[in-house]
């Protein structure tokens, strides 16, 4: 433990690289903007590298220092957030960390269920599309998403999911859309972190090559199917994650549900030893029981998870 620098100075560091100044980290700590100063020079000082580029026009973060940045801040997180719980006397936290579109789309409308059926537990979640650093204690359980190559880690696949076009009612109506050759006349939106990409789709459901430009790219399927719904063009999204969409009538199948891929792309990834902790078996069989549900709703088979050491095989197309 004698490589890590004292805490003094990383929270010094965290402060002003979340408010880009001396003087507002200062304040926050309860410190002078020179004693702020004192300890990122000690720092830079125990790391042998620049965290900062001081100017005239302000302060602004090395490459360095955003790398560093985004390994420790959650483990400060985590410091603070065990001395909250022990100080308060919660002794059943559970942090959850999620990919943020699941997180918006399919688990927060879920959770009051949970916090209903365990109320003693306290759970923290977070959602950012980095997956969390178990070494660093950042989280219990980590929803990731993506092809599953994670060693060493307890990998359970969540559901199947149905990806397909979707596009809004109007704009269906005004292109005429009937056929799947059209697809290749009308603006398409791209998900650019989707596991199933567009020239996947057209690969194998139409045999044909894919468009090369776009009407838009996100890397949040939320936003693309927001911007589905207003008429921005078509989107190749999970049936799962446009569930509301669909239900509320802002998106459609374009071409029905006959020409869609089947993909396990959602999984709960934690370390085996987390597995003997009430609060992580508590949320991974109610999370499983959600997701056989939603499964059940959408006409595909629950997955079973596979407890124990290791990954599970998850990934089908």
């Amino acid at each position: 433990m004698a490589s890590i620098p004292p805490l003094v100075s990383l929270q010094a560091f965290e402060a002003v690289a979340r408010r880009r100044s001396f003087a507002l980290a200062a304040a926050e700590l309860h410190l002078t903007a020179s004693a702020v100063s004192h300890q990122i020079a000690r720092l830079e000082s125990h790391l042998g590298v620049r965290l900062f580029e001081r100017s005239a026009h302000g302060v602004r973060m090395s490459t360095a220092g955003e790398h560093y940045l985004s390994r420790v801040a959650g483990a400060l997180g985590a410091i603070a957030a065990a001395t909250d719980d022990l100080r308060h006397g919660v002794s059943n936290s559970l942090y959850v960390h999620c990919s943020p579109s699941l997180a918006t789309l399919w688990l927060m409308p879920r959770l009051r269920a949970f916090a209903q059926a365990h109320p003693q537990i306290v759970l923290n979640l977070s959602a950012s599309p980095t997956h969390s650093d178990f070494g660093l204690g950042q989280a219990d359980i980590d929803i990731r998403y993506g092809v599953p190559r994670w060693t060493d880690l307890v990998v359970e696949p969540l559901f199947e999911e149905t990806i397909l076009p979707l596009a809004s009612p109007a704009f269906i109506k005004e292109h005429r859309l009937r056929r799947l050759e059209q697809l290749l006349e009308v603006p398409l939106i791209q998900s650019t972190v989707s596991v199933v990409q567009w020239a996947d789709w057209f690969r194998q459901c139409a045999d044909k090559r894919a468009p090369e430009r776009f009407a838009a790219r996100f890397d949040r399927a939320q936003m693309a199917l927001d911007s589905a719904t207003q008429g921005l063009g078509v989107a190749l999204e999970s049936a799962t994650m446009a569930a509301q969409h669909l239900a509320d009538g802002r998106l459609r199948p374009v071409l029905g549900m006959d020409k869609a891929l089947r993909v396990k792309a959602h999984f709960a990834v934690y370390p085996a030893r987390h597995a003997t902790r009430p609060p992580v078996e508590s949320f991974l069989a109610w999370i499983h029981a959600e997701a056989a549900r939603t499964s059940e709703s959408t006409g595909h088979r629950p997955t079973v998870a596979k407890r124990g050491g290791g990954a599970a095989t998850s990934h089908a197309a």
